[in-house]
């Protein structure tokens, strides 16, 4: 049973996610954290990786590190998305299972599921269809993840579960111009107009493709939620079962962190749009008891916030 005085080990621990379970985690009383810089541990190190989960042995492990990205970068260095993501999560499952630490969360995306797929998506949904090939190699690495957590848990008895998160921003997030995703580089797009007094926004694709998101702090409740509950699933959808097109988040961002202007919209649409929509079925996690709290405008101030004061 995992409580307050069990050994916790976050991976990521300084990535959006990673950070903000750690911070989920403080908040609610867990002192037995444990947590590693890439310098002391290399996650890609198959050998130091065994070597500290051996030494540590502790009673769960959150798979928060990943190698991420927007779409240029997943769709640009595939080899090293699908290398680094299979060999970070390798390490840390059969790590876990040699080591007997029968419980787990491994985090993934809503890009695991088909590019065209029904809506919303739900988890019966995998592998029922082509990937969007800017990035597949990242969503086959996540698919092997999950693939991995089931068969370790059907042939060895462990405790694995897998969650597929929505698009995730908040606090801690990625800003870089050909790394970050498409909500945080909305957020720093729209600034840069507003301080440059600008009154043209230039967007990638065509403004029409959907998605839905969720703060980064309410996926963190869902991670310790389910660190707690047993189900007999292992995989489950994360989000707020609400979606919104691009150019309505370029609207609902701009009203938060620029209400006083106005910015005509220029699409680009020589550049990739991606999935069309994408919307998770959040039904499974309801029933267990879980939902998002957080109201986007809020969710939007205070990483906007964040990210004003790490500039």
């Amino acid at each position: 049973m995992i409580n307050r005085n069990s050994k916790i080990f976050i991976t990521g621990h300084k990535g959006l996610v990673g950070s903000a379970i750690l911070r989920g985690l403080r908040l609610r009383g867990y002192k037995n954290l444990i947590y590693k810089n890439k310098s002391s541990l290399n996650l890609l190190d198959q050998k130091k990786v065994f070597s500290f989960l051996k030494k540590n042995k502790p009673d769960f492990i959150f798979i928060a590190a990943a190698k991420v990205g927007g779409i240029l970068a997943n769709n640009r260095f595939k080899a090293e998305f699908i290398f680094e993501n299979l060999s970070i999560q390798n390490n840390l499952i059969h790590g876990a299972y040699i080591n007997n630490i029968k419980n787990l969360i491994f985090l993934g995306s809503s890009c695991v599921y088909p590019k065209f797929c029904r809506q919303p998506i739900k988890e019966k949904y995998l592998m029922q269809g082509e990937l969007e090939k800017t990035n597949d190699a990242y969503a086959l690495a996540k698919i092997a993840g999950i693939k991995m957590c089931e068969s370790y848990n059907l042939q060895y008895g462990m405790n694995y579960k897998c969650l597929m998160p929505t698009n995730t921003f908040g606090p801690n997030d990625n800003y870089d111009s050909l790394n970050s995703h498409f909500f945080p580089a909305l957020i720093k797009k729209i600034h840069e107009a507003k301080i440059k007094n600008k009154k043209h926004l230039v967007l990638w694709g065509n403004g029409l493709a959907k998605r839905e998101v969720i703060y980064v702090d309410d996926l963190a409740d869902a991670c310790i939620f389910f660190m707690k509950k047993k189900t007999k699933e292992v995989l489950l959808n994360i989000g707020t079962s609400k979606d919104y097109s691009i150019k309505q988040y370029v609207k609902i961002i701009s009203k938060v962190i620029a209400p006083n202007k106005k910015f005509k919209i220029k699409f680009d649409n020589k550049k990739p749009n991606g999935t069309p929509r994408k919307i998770l079925d959040t039904s499974l996690a309801l029933k267990y008891g879980w939902k998002s709290k957080t109201r986007l405008e809020r969710a939007i101030k205070i990483t906007y916030q964040n990210y004003i004061n790490e500039k």
